[in-house]
């Protein structure tokens, strides 16, 4: 299987843990739809990253539909529950995070823009989705070892990605000191492997 993405994104990072923990080989191919000579959109229509393109050549996108299918193809440390009331829990916690490192990048795209041309109250508008995302992450996980409680799961690869991003592009946003579960939780995911050698860099 090839994985098209980049080494900033969040959502390939997220994809990238999932190959990791589940022990599935892969070639990493360094593509960004932001390129001119960008191969992406013939891949996905969508013009986005990541894909993974399987060994019959099929492109599987967004990335909530790709770590579902890798976590069904071994049966080794599986990431979502059968289908019941903890597997809609685990995908609303992947969807809080997935939504928090949207109005990141949201954001951040925005700012990159001249600065005649930026809104001030659109950029407000998705900083204020973080910050209630964060407060609701915090809450949700309380004083918990995990996202689930005491096993790993799919929840805390989608938050530990959201969080590094944060670090990543707005470390600025001093959400370890006011959220210190979060900070905790975020350097016990350090400590793992796919997580370590996944830091986002330019």
């Amino acid at each position: 299987m090839k994985l098209i993405g980049s080494h900033t994104s969040p959502f390939v990072r997220k994809v990238r843990i999932v190959l990791a923990e589940k022990k599935i080989d892969y070639e990493l191919v360094i593509n960004s739809p932001w390129l001119e000579d960008s191969t992406v959109p013939d891949i996905n229509p969508l013009g986005k990253i990541p894909v993974l393109v399987l060994d019959d050549n099929t492109p599987l996108f967004d990335s909530r539909v790709i770590v579902e299918y890798i976590d069904n193809v071994t049966p080794n440390n599986k990431l979502f529950p059968a289908p019941n009331r903890e597997r809609t829990e685990v995908k609303r916690w992947e969807a809080l995070a997935d939504g928090l490192c949207d109005a990141a990048v949201a954001a951040l795209l925005e700012g990159k823009r001249p600065k005649k041309e930026q809104s001030a109250s659109w950029i407000k508008r998705q900083q204020d989705k973080v910050t209630r995302s964060l407060a609701f992450m915090a809450g949700e996980l309380g004083d918990k070892t995990f996202c689930m409680g005491t096993h790993f799961s799919m929840a805390d690869i989608a938050v530990g990605t959201a969080l590094g991003y944060l670090c990543f592009r707005f470390p600025d946003i001093a959400w370890q000191e006011s959220h210190p579960n979060l900070a905790k939780l975020y350097d016990k995911l350090l400590q793992r492997p796919p997580f370590a050698d996944t830091v986002p860099h330019d």
